[in-house]
């Protein structure tokens, strides 16, 4: 028994002394497992899918036609297609403004003046609605947001009722009710993803010196001076890591319009009607890669404003 044990460890000892001897050997088995992984089952999905997307649809058998073309592509530029994808990128850029104009006081606040158990509260407050159901949070907005929800009986309740129903009546964002518009669906996407913003803003206020402001007002700077020229420049980062979350969050998201908004599509819900109901693979395909291509233009410029500094 001694023997094996000792025969054991004395393989052991040899491996472990190869491996110092091979530090780079050792990373890169190390490195191996994650490596293939990423390899095979991320970048090969992406690759089909850029595959799929070169390939086309007959129209009369409803069969893949297995031939790179650029015909998939074409139909993007559809009218139809094209307002899809302007629908969906105008909402993305509207709840990312929103939710950057929402919580920038909210960070700077806890940046600033919040200390000891004020910011974990804060901290435990911003997280607290990533903990709960992402259906849930949306089921309980339609609810709210319903013609019988609380919206609509304290609008009637404070004499309101001809306010919101003037707001319904704009076109474009209004509808029935709010449950059943664009202006509901903006709504819950501000909810949803407000947290995304917030935390990368206040780590990025953190960061701001204090002296840096005191310098500004010794030097005769008016707050809203200081807040353009000192606050503003140094949040930025952390504002536009904020709007990755919440602009890419929104342009790929296909549940919340399906529960909360019109018949009328965004990309998320195009691609899942694409490839389930219609069965055109290489158009869903096609309207994949369109979000991919505008975050990859959206991070580019991104990083040149250094916003992975707040990350």
């Amino acid at each position: 028994m001694k023997a094996v044990t000792a025969a054991r460890t004395g393989g052991l000892a040899r491996l472990s002394d190869f491996f110092f001897r091979n530090r780079g050997l050792l990373t890169a088995f190390l490195l191996l497992p994650p490596l293939a992984w990423i390899v095979i089952v991320y970048l090969g999905s992406l690759f089909a899918l850029l595959l799929q997307s070169f390939y086309s649809l007959d129209e009369f058998s409803g069969l893949i036609v297995r031939e790179l073309t650029f015909a998939t592509y074409a139909e993007i530029f559809e009218s139809s297609n094209l307002q899809i994808i302007l629908r969906t990128v105008t909402m993305a850029a509207a709840v990312t403004v929103a939710d950057a104009v929402i919580a920038f006081p909210i960070a700077y606040f806890a940046a600033r003046y919040a200390r000891g158990g004020a910011k974990a509260l804060f901290y435990l407050a911003v997280m607290m609605p990533l903990w709960s159901s992402y259906l849930v949070k949306v089921y309980a907005w339609k609810l709210i947001l319903a013609k019988e929800g609380i919206i609509t009986w304290a609008a009637a309740q404070l004499h309101l009722t001809f306010l919101l129903d003037g707001i319904l009546a704009i076109p474009v964002i209004g509808g029935p009710s709010l449950s059943i518009s664009y202006l509901g669906t903006f709504l819950v996407f501000v909810y949803i993803w407000l947290p995304y913003m917030i935390l990368p803003v206040q780590a990025a206020l953190e960061r701001v010196p204090r002296n840096f402001i005191e310098a500004s007002a010794d030097l005769g700077a008016r707050p809203g001076q200081t807040f353009r020229t000192v606050i503003l420049p140094l949040a930025l980062p952390g504002i536009i890591a904020g709007s990755i979350f919440t602009f890419s969050l929104t342009l790929g998201d296909s549940i919340v319009p399906q529960i909360v908004g019109n018949s009328r599509y965004f990309i998320g819900q195009a691609v899942y009607t694409l490839q389930g109901t219609a069965g055109d693979i290489p158009l869903a395909a096609a309207f994949s890669v369109v979000p991919m291509v505008i975050m990859g233009l959206y991070l580019a410029a991104a990083k040149r404003l250094g916003a992975f500094d707040a990350l």
